[in-house]
């Protein structure tokens, strides 16, 4: 075999093995990129729910919602924190609603010509109630050992979580009020969440109390 073509084969060879590294080398940036945007959501959507709570108790207050502020005004701080160490945009999530809110009502051309189905009856778990349907999960940043915090539930009321994505429950108690069906504190968040993620998509919640 001929000296150039041995050379010829061998660039080729080279260029092979320089494209499948980039092509690798490009997945995973797509990957950590996903991941990070996973994250980002989550904390955003956080965040929206405790701007929505202090927003909603200054147009309504009460006896009690100077302190429920001063709390939430701190669990804002501690989201946005969570924002600039994961490399978010600090803040986002202000001109966004809850993750679990429900879409706006089709336009009247776009509306179904029968009536709507009647709802079915909530499925029962194998203990309790399932509650918070299509709702997503997410956390407060509050501190403390695991509880909840709901806009339909009342302090004292027990809620079981699950992640369907790997499975993991946690039950907790409602012990304050918040813009979410289902808001689980730091701690409760930790026991089901997956790795990088602040944000539960599958999730299932029990009444069980």
């Amino acid at each position: 075999m001929s000296r150039k073509r041995t050379v010829s084969r061998r660039k080729k060879i080279v260029m092979l093995v320089t494209a499948v590294a980039l092509v690798g080398g490009g997945a995973a940036v797509m990957a950590g990129t996903s991941q990070a945007s996973v994250a980002c959501d989550g904390l955003a959507g956080a965040l929206a729910n405790n701007e929505k709570f202090i927003a909603d108790q200054r147009a309504a207050p009460d006896a009690l919602s100077d302190a429920r502020i001063a709390n939430r005004e701190a669990v804002v701080e501690e989201i946005k924190r969570k924002q600039a160490a994961s490399g978010c945009e600090v803040g986002q999530g202000s001109a966004q609603p809850p993750a679990q809110d429900a879409p706006a009502d089709p336009p009247a051309s776009q509306a179904p010509a029968e009536p709507p189905a009647r709802a079915a009856p909530p499925a029962q778990g194998a203990d309790g109630e399932q509650v918070c349907a299509g709702s997503t999960v997410t956390l407060s940043g509050e501190a403390g050992p695991p509880a909840a915090s709901s806009n339909e539930f009342p302090a004292g009321t027990t809620l079981r979580v699950t992640n369907l994505d790997n499975n993991r429950s946690v039950t907790v108690e409602v012990t304050s009020t918040s813009g979410s069906c289902v808001l689980l504190n730091d701690a409760a968040f930790e026991e089901v969440r997956e790795p990088g993620k602040f944000l539960i998509r599958r999730a299932l919640v029990e009444r069980t109390g």
